[in-house]
């Protein structure tokens, strides 16, 4: 697949953990930015309208939360 995945978290987010697990069994590669540990990401992922965790690009779309079959359809597109 050649889709560019980048998925933001936090440490304590469980539905971030849930994500991850989801695209790692699917063998999607992805970057992880976790604003709990870097401040980049945090102020990317604010200057971008949002505040909450997980966000999920998958090319230039966006999948606020774990929406499986959001991401399905994204991923198999």
């Amino acid at each position: 697949m050649g889709k560019k995945v980048v998925v933001y978290t936090s440490s304590t987010c469980s539905y971030c953990h849930l994500a991850k697990n989801y695209l790692k069994e699917n063998n999607v590669e992805f970057e992880e930015k976790n604003v709990s540990t870097d401040t980049v990401a945090r102020k990317e992922l604010m200057s971008k309208g949002f505040m909450g965790v997980p966000v999920i690009y998958v090319d230039d779309e966006v999948v606020q939360g774990f929406d499986k079959t959001r991401l399905d359809e994204l991923l198999k597109a």
